[in-house]
């Protein structure tokens, strides 16, 4: 029997892990993508991670479940900071998550001044703090937390143009103080971010470099794949954990992405 293309799972709260499909999909045309919306327990980031393991394992269990794949992506900041050692320790495939891009942002930046973008459960976590110590020592990192941008990307994904007067004063703290003026990156901490990136950058109040990890998790399944000299695959699936009255509303995005028409576990 032929052997069936990799299959990788990209698992998120809400929809902000389409950013991170989008990269795997244009690096690695021959995998065969399931995205998963835990939209049931959406959002993550103001939840405590107590609360959040349990609800993940059962969602994530549901979504292997239906796909069964060879490798998951855990694409959601918040999560992936507190629940990939649990993970690693007790699925046989490989688990990637999403590390704030903190280390190539301070390699980027000519002034020693980035931002740190991600939402509130993500900002101040012992891992990002940990994160910040070790791969950008020499920085300034201005950090901001926004679990409204959170919101704001997942009504822009369904055709809702975010406020730029939400925008700018959610981006304010970066540029208002005393570093302000010498930051030249911000780290999109949060997969939802990337999809507003346009956005941010139009609200912002001089031009800079927003950077995220996307690319870099790409890469990181090709590693561990191999997936040469594959036909493209074919058959990506979207996935949801709870019906909703806005699921239809996503229907565009999703097909722009090949995943069809969303599907609720």
């Amino acid at each position: 029997m032929a052997r069936r293309n990799p299959r990788v799972l990209v698992f998120d709260s809400g929809v902000g892990g389409l950013s991170v499909l989008a990269e795997i999909a244009r690096r690695l045309p021959g995998v065969e993508l399931a995205f998963t919306g835990d939209n049931r327990h959406f959002p993550y980031g103001t939840k405590p991670a107590a609360t959040l393991l349990p609800q993940i394992e059962q969602s994530l269990g549901k979504a292997m479940a239906a796909c069964d794949p060879d490798l998951v992506v855990i694409a959601c900041n918040t999560a992936s900071t507190f629940v990939l050692p649990h993970l690693r320790a007790t699925l046989s495939i490989p688990v990637v998550g999403v590390v704030p891009a903190i280390k190539p942002a301070a390699a980027l930046s000519a002034t020693g001044v980035i931002g740190l973008l991600a939402t509130p459960a993500t900002v101040d976590r012992p891992y990002t703090l940990e994160l910040i110590a070790r791969f950008a020592p020499g920085c300034t990192v201005i950090r901001n937390g926004s679990a409204e941008l959170v919101t704001l990307a997942e009504a822009a994904l369904r055709g809702i143009d975010p406020p730029r007067e939400r925008l700018a004063a959610i981006l304010a703290p970066f540029f208002d103080g005393p570093d302000g003026a010498r930051l030249d990156v911000i780290v999109l901490a949060c997969t939802h971010f990337p999809l507003l990136r346009d956005a941010l950058a139009a609200a912002a109040p001089r031009p800079v470099t927003f950077l995220d990890s996307g690319e870099a998790i790409a890469r990181r399944v090709e590693a561990l794949l191999a997936p040469a000299a594959l036909p493209a695959a074919g058959g990506h699936r979207a996935y949801f954990t709870a019906p909703s009255d806005d699921l239809a509303g996503l229907s565009p995005a999703l097909e722009r992405l090949g995943l069809g028409a969303p599907i609720v576990l």
